[in-house]
């Protein structure tokens, strides 16, 4: 029995969506790989992963596999029960990270969330009603909920949404003094991203990081890694933090963990998961068999030497081509970022017009990002062939060619 789709097309956006997006003109309907297909049928290279979502590209046998299986299971039975897939995906996580315990929910911004409020509530259990100060850095993103957006630095996000969540302050990312200057006795939580990714895909430096831990401790305030996006091999390694050699005492997962299916993350020790007792805090899809079969065979397919190895050498055959490019054109100051989220920072003269290379690349057949005005990123799949790398980057360098030419 097939039921009867109707037509729509990229204007029907403008009609019946809330207008806080502005897509792109071309609507995909279908992706192979590090391929996907518009509504005309035109084919187009994708180094944009959904954002750093699509850690194995589209339509992956495996994750495909594991999808079906499961639909003709079970989807949903909510947390008055458990369900198989959301245990082993625990366990994996659990035997690959520094983490005794997860929390399941479906984005990002949940998995901070839970992050900062279980911050919050063991500093109050421990210390008392005063301490629950949060310290973040500026530029940095951390989600849209009223909570997250406040903790994230970025005030054209949290402005005009009435009073802000109080005790939250802002430091420099990657300087340490302003670290230390700002934390007190009062901090529950220092909140970083290893790699700032939406704030101009900054990596931290490993001193930034070591600094900050020795901090932390000293002032019995945990420390927070938010790994949304350099989280799950995006790095080079399962998670940035073993590529610093620095651990924290809670980590968020979302975006590649499920590798397109919505899910979130948060991993944290046992003696801090305890404060998190029965009714503290909750989400009614969070840890679905759906989601967590998808994300079970992410999990087993990317934290292989292999898949981990090949993302430190596709990061070099981007960065080798994406700095000649730079060179050649005089657009990029500098390429940077680790492994496959990759930033490159717009060279002065052309400060501001990140969106116009977005623009020319998807008038070449390509999907890339910008992370703000001033760099363009790229976060492709993590199995990307090497040839769809080359034929990729020719397309990015003929929209350089354009753009240069003005």
């Amino acid at each position: 029995m097939s039921v009867e789709q109707a037509v729509v097309q990229r204007a029907d956006f403008d009609q019946v969506m809330v207008p806080n997006y502005a897509p792109a003109a071309f609507i995909p309907v279908r992706g192979a790989g590090s391929r996907v297909w518009d509504q005309a049928g035109r084919e187009l290279i994708d180094f944009s992963g959904g954002i750093a979502v699509n850690v194995l590209g589209h339509a992956h046998p495996v994750l495909v596999q594991a999808l079906t299986d499961q639909a003709n299971k079970v989807w949903h039975v909510s947390n008055v029960f458990t369900n198989e897939p959301t245990l082993r995906l625990a366990h994996k996580l659990v035997d690959a990270t520094f983490a005794d315990r997860v929390f399941f929910c479906n984005s990002g911004a949940e998995a901070n969330e839970a992050a900062f409020k279980l911050a919050r509530r063991v500093a109050h259990d421990r210390f008392g009603a005063e301490k629950y100060e949060i310290i973040a850095a500026t530029n940095s993103f951390h989600g849209r909920t009223l909570f997250t957006v406040s903790v994230g630095g970025q005030p054209k996000y949290s402005d005009g949404f009435g009073p802000k969540i109080t005790g939250i302050s802002h430091v420099p990312y990657n300087d340490l003094e302003a670290l230390k200057a700002a934390i007190s006795e009062k901090t529950c939580a220092v909140v970083l991203e290893p790699i700032q990714g939406e704030g101009g895909v900054l990596p931290a430096d490993r001193a930034y990081l070591e600094g900050a831990r020795a901090l932390c401790d000293q002032f019995d305030a945990l420390l927070v890694f938010d790994e949304v996006q350099s989280g799950l091999g995006r790095s080079g390694e399962l998670f940035a933090y073993m590529h610093y050699g620095v651990v924290p005492d809670i980590l968020s997962s979302a975006k590649s963990l499920g590798g397109g299916f919505p899910i979130g993350a948060m991993l944290t020790t046992d003696a801090l998961a305890s404060h998190f007792s029965v009714g503290t805090h909750g989400t009614t899809y969070g840890g679905n068999p759906l989601a967590c079969a998808v994300a079970e065979a992410v999990v087993d397919v990317v934290n292989t030497p292999a898949v981990l190895q090949g993302v430190k050498e596709r990061h070099q055959r981007f960065k080798t081509r994406l700095q000649q490019i730079g060179e050649q054109y005089g657009v990029f100051s500098e390429v940077r970022g680790l492994g496959l989220l990759i930033g490159c920072v717009l060279a002065e003269a052309w400060k501001g017009r990140a969106k116009d290379f977005f623009n020319a690349a998807e008038q070449h057949d390509l999907m890339i990002l910008q992370a703000g005005p001033d760099v363009v990123r790229f976060a492709p799949s993590l199995v990307i062939d090497n040839a769809d790398i080359d034929e990729g980057l020719d397309r990015f360098e003929r929209a350089v060619a354009q753009l240069a030419k003005g």
